[in-house]
């Protein structure tokens, strides 16, 4: 069969239409579209059909497409479909059905809060948690209910460390699901709930205006570090006051730029036509256009910076004109 007919006979497929809407389907949907039992035992060992979960199922080159949070929408379609209104997606799965950024977080299990007043326990992929759940607490999304956003990102990372957990409150803020004294008032609430205690730190510094997990990773390291906190997205101008640039961090006083350098971030600002190359050497103008017309210096990371702190803490030292 050729490229064409391959296509056409994917589109004709009936469970295709169930995966394209929902990312998976259940055995009961695949015998009642004529497959034996027999034939779902072959799809799946020849890696036609992928079995995520008990009963479960996708098709092998659409799962293999899906990235890990991907995987976590459909895992936790698949889990609400089987729970139902007694449980609402919470914690991580909270956060990626809120689509949010997760960096950081474990995504290998579904966590659901009760509704139903039922137990707390781990039950194969799922976690349920217990916990009071007020009718404000909780809103339906994609069909499904939901946890609210800034209930999400304070009990996942409650179970993470800081820096995870400034990235996923800053995600959050990023992409408006809430603002910083909705976050700061429930947390107040919640203050006293198990693990959340050290979440004081990481609640005080979310800024909305970090641009991406790489600027919000810059930001803890920078606080790790004892630097003084920069102003983030700084504005520079021509002489005639047209905006030529913005940085993701400056620290004026000490005639310092600061810019985070991503793949993802050049993969963005890719134009029909370039390649990345031809990205660099725009970003490169663009660098030295800013630093003339502020007159100040550069200081770039990479997210390998992130994790050799030495290191970075001697280059700012330097660039900052701190003594070491």
């Amino acid at each position: 069969m050729g490229a064409g007919g391959a296509d056409h006979a994917r589109a004709m497929d009936p469970l295709r239409v169930l995966t394209q809407e929902y990312g998976f389907f259940t055995r009961q949907e695949a015998l009642s579209a004529g497959f034996a039992g027999r034939d779902i035992a072959r799809n799946v060992r020849t890696g036609y059909w992928v079995r995520f979960r008990r009963g479960s199922y996708s098709f092998g080159d659409e799962w293999g497409a899906l990235s890990p949070v991907g995987r976590h929408r459909v895992r936790s379609n698949a889990v609400m479909r089987s729970l139902g209104d007694a449980v609402a997606l919470s914690h991580v799965s909270g956060c990626v059905r809120h689509e949010l950024e997760v960096w950081g977080l474990p995504l290998g299990r579904v966590h659901v809060t009760r509704l139903d007043g039922g137990p707390g326990r781990i039950e194969g992929d799922v976690v349920h948690h217990e916990g009071l759940a007020l009718d404000a607490d909780v809103v339906r999304l994609g069909g499904h209910l939901v946890l609210r956003p800034e209930r999400c990102v304070l009990e996942a990372g409650s179970r993470a460390n800081n820096e995870v957990a400034l990235c996923l409150f800053e995600s959050g803020l990023r992409h408006k699901k809430y603002d910083v004294d909705a976050l700061r008032r429930r947390f107040v609430e919640m203050q006293f709930w198990p693990f959340m205690r050290h979440l004081q730190i990481p609640v005080r510094m979310a800024d909305p205006r970090a641009g991406s997990i790489g600027e919000s990773r810059g930001n803890w390291m920078f606080w790790v570090l004892g630097v003084p906190a920069p102003i983030p997205q700084f504005e520079i101008f021509h002489p005639n006051g047209e905006l030529a640039g913005v940085t993701d961090w400056a620290w004026p006083e000490r005639r310092l730029l600061g810019e985070f350098d991503g793949r993802i971030k050049y993969g963005r600002l890719l134009k029909p036509g370039q390649d990345p190359g031809d990205v660099v050497f725009e970003e490169k103008v663009r660098e030295d256009l800013l630093r003339e017309l502020s007159d100040c210096n550069m200081i770039r990371f990479i997210w390998s910076d992130y994790d050799d702190l030495a290191t970075s803490r001697a280059r700012l030292e330097r660039k900052l004109g701190w003594a070491s």
